[in-house]
């Protein structure tokens, strides 16, 4: 019993980050823009945020560097996707090796170093509790801040006449301009947003999954986040879900270590994204329910003078 407790509370811990990642996506997409350049976001996040941690001690400011790594490069990305015009899915994908070289580069001095022990976290009198304890109410306050930003985003979207404009946006930019609405600036407004998660979500990784820097931190959860997207169907609680899922595969190859099970490492290793294969692949056996949710303008250029 204390060993599944213990494993739904590695698989929030894991999950995390791919849900705030995820968000950030979901927000780029609701308005029409799509950002391959996760992976890249994350990792200028990560070592921004573990080499603050580093050097001041403090978590906060490690997650305030990370969600600024991120709104920046997401700036630069919006600025050229949406005022240039570049194409998105080349300009996500330089943002994406960008982000990974220039991580590498930076944190070359961090290589290797730890941050100090990490403080333990639980929330009074729900953490001794029996089974859901140890399970639910240990963990760090970001995992419940990851909670409450899903619940944020999905009134935004679905309760706010901000949210219903951005989401109009994301469907019909050319009806969202005639309406007088600046949609570049919403769209920039989205992408920085979204960068700014991404950011929190490396910053994660760094400074409290795993508390310390090697090159390449993130190991594909950039990539995994913007596959939650089009599972989640462009929904905040599902990709809050799917977070936790593919959270779930990831622990489970520990978990199967744990109790010896004789699996090749290497195969262990490919489960989360052997299952994200899986899950895009059943997704796009029905093309027209991914048509009905996705955004309709989405990863298209709009010409504001057109």
């Amino acid at each position: 019993m204390n060993e599944t407790a213990l494993l739904i509370a590695a698989t929030i811990a894991s999950g995390t980050p791919l849900a705030l990642a995820g968000l950030g996506l979901l927000l780029n997409e609701k308005a029409g823009i799509l950002n391959l350049g996760a992976e890249g976001m994350m990792l200028v996040a990560a070592i921004a945020g573990f080499a603050t941690a580093f050097l001041t001690g403090s978590d906060t400011l490690a997650f305030a560097a990370g969600a600024a790594a991120g709104a920046l490069m997401a700036l630069i990305f919006g600025l050229l996707v949406i005022w240039l015009n570049t194409n998105q899915y080349a300009s996500g994908l330089a943002l994406s090796l960008f982000g990974g070289g220039f991580s590498a580069f930076v944190g070359v001095a961090f290589v290797g170093k730890k941050l100090a022990e990490r403080p333990s976290y639980e929330i009074p009198f729900l953490g001794d509790l029996p089974f859901v304890g140890p399970a639910l109410f240990r963990q760090h306050p970001m995992a419940y801040v990851a909670i409450a930003l899903t619940l944020a985003v999905a009134w935004f979207l679905y309760r706010s006449r901000a949210g219903l404009v951005l989401r109009a946006v994301g469907e019909s930019p050319e009806s969202a301009h005639a309406l007088g609405y600046r949609v570049r600036l919403l769209r920039l407004g989205a992408v920085v947003a979204g960068g700014a998660l991404c950011g929190l979500a490396g910053a994660y990784l760094s400074v409290v999954y795993a508390p310390l820097w090697v090159e390449g931190l993130v190991s594909g959860r950039g990539w995994i986040a913007l596959a939650l997207t089009t599972f989640a169907t462009w929904r905040p609680a599902r990709v809050l879900l799917g977070a936790y899922l593919f959270g779930g595969v990831t622990m489970l190859q520990f978990a199967l270590q744990t109790m010896e099970v004789e699996v090749a490492s290497q195969l262990l290793a490919m489960l989360p994204y052997l299952a994200t294969i899986v899950v895009l692949a059943l997704i796009s056996r029905n093309p027209t329910w991914i048509r009905i949710n996705m955004p309709a303008s989405l990863g298209k250029p709009f010409h504001p003078g057109s």
